[in-house]
């Protein structure tokens, strides 16, 4: 009996191409013809650039943002009030749309536009590094007028230079975070300090999730299998903690690897675990009740940073340039880091959040110490080839949930 292709067309894409290329490690992923580019891990250039749009910013005051479900401060379930008064501010009216739950997914959903140059419907949109790396490598980013954000002195120096992008030509860091190991605490008040932990206990079977990003996922289970995700690591850790994941779907101790749609499940009861993002669970225990922990595992979690970029047809880039200078004033980034509870890139948001309320500024999930910082990783940066090899094998291993 063989499974159904998953309905996610990216996921379908690759799926089928792994299988017929027989995918190993080392192996190419032996996609041929124009279809090869249409994946999403777009391993290999197009040829030349598509050239950026005309800038209509002057005479159409509008901006698009498109972002994560979460990830922004939200009053009565239907208006951000920092958004609000970026109107209020600059007279530009601004559309806020939460398509992005998964990197991978919202790539496919707009890359045959993207290789055109055509507008995608956003004016700029909230991406993880590994994706804007792509973005930028292939051209798909405007390059940012930095005088038109002239707040962007207030970012982080340690985030000011990054290899994908130096100088931050193309990208502005939105929020950063963990991944970790989350519960419902009720159930489980004695809490986890693993994910293999998590896995062994018979109560949770069928009641965990995992996220669809390969490198929290898979970055969790190698750091507890003892492996260094932020250097180059030792042939097989990958496809060992790819065997882990496996194995614990086949034996039915996984219920689903998701995006942002984990918490859902959170919410519902479905899932009583998961690997999960921190500020997401510090959004549904505002919003639901006290009800879940988020930890990072003993053996250390993953941290990451989510960026805006500007697409290559974007219609409106100065437009959007006002809207990243907003969020970079420490009053306005405390605001979203008050709701979302996630790291801000922004120096001087701790000071502006302490007047909000003193123990926001001292959560270490948002505001983090040394030593918060040293329990949580940074993947290593992949050659376009390994990281592609590493992806497909992932999205391969999903069919299996």
């Amino acid at each position: 009996m063989t499974r159904d292709l998953p309905a996610d067309p990216l996921i379908r894409s690759l799926v089928q191409r792994a299988r017929a290329a027989q995918l190993t490690r080392r192996g190419a992923l032996g996609l041929a013809g124009a279809g090869a580019l249409s994946i999403a891990l777009a391993a290999c250039s197009t040829g030349a650039a598509p050239k950026a749009a005309a800038d209509l910013s002057r005479s159409d005051r509008t901006v698009v943002w498109t972002s994560w479900p979460l990830y922004l401060d939200t009053a009565d379930d239907k208006t951000h009030p920092t958004l609000t008064a970026f109107e209020k501010k600059t007279g530009i009216r601004a559309s806020y749309r939460e398509d992005v739950t998964d990197n991978l997914a919202y790539f496919a959903s707009v890359k045959d536009r993207l290789v055109q140059g055509e507008d995608i419907g956003t004016d700029t949109v909230v991406l993880t590094d590994w994706m804007v790396s792509r973005w930028v490598r292939f051209g798909y980013a405007q390059k940012l007028d930095h005088s038109r954000i002239p707040n962007l002195a207030n970012l982080n120096p340690k985030l000011r230079d990054v290899g994908f992008d130096p100088g931050r030509r193309y990208t502005v860091p939105w929020q950063g975070g963990f991944a970790g190991i989350a519960w419902n605490k009720e159930e489980f008040p004695n809490g986890f300090g693993a994910v293999s932990e998590m896995f062994a206990e018979p109560r949770l079977k069928g009641r965990i999730e995992v996220l669809s990003e390969m490198r929290d996922t898979v970055g969790l289970i190698m750091l507890e299998n003892g492996v260094g995700i932020s250097e180059p690591f030792p042939d097989g850790a990958f496809e060992r903690a790819l065997e882990v994941i496996r194995k614990n779907i086949a034996d039915g101790v996984i219920r689903g690897v998701k995006g942002n749609s984990y918490t859902d499940d959170l919410v519902s009861g479905r899932a009583l675990a998961a690997i999960a993002w921190s500020g997401d669970i510090a959004s549904l225990n505002a919003e639901h009740g006290d009800k879940w922990e988020f930890a990072l595992p003993d053996a250390g979690g993953t941290l990451w940073n989510d960026n805006f970029i500007i697409p290559i047809g974007s219609r409106h880039k100065a437009n959007a340039e006002q809207l990243i200078d907003w969020y970079y004033q420490p009053e306005v980034a405390a605001e979203v880091a008050a709701y979302v509870n996630y790291i801000t890139p922004v120096v001087g948001a701790q000071e502006a959040a302490a007047t909000i309320d003193p123990a926001l500024a001292e959560n270490t999930l948002i505001f983090p110490d040394a030593r918060t910082l040293a329990r949580a990783k940074i993947w290593v940066d992949l050659d376009p080839a390994t990281d592609q090899s590493y992806s497909a094998a992932f999205q391969e291993v999903l069919l299996s949930a």
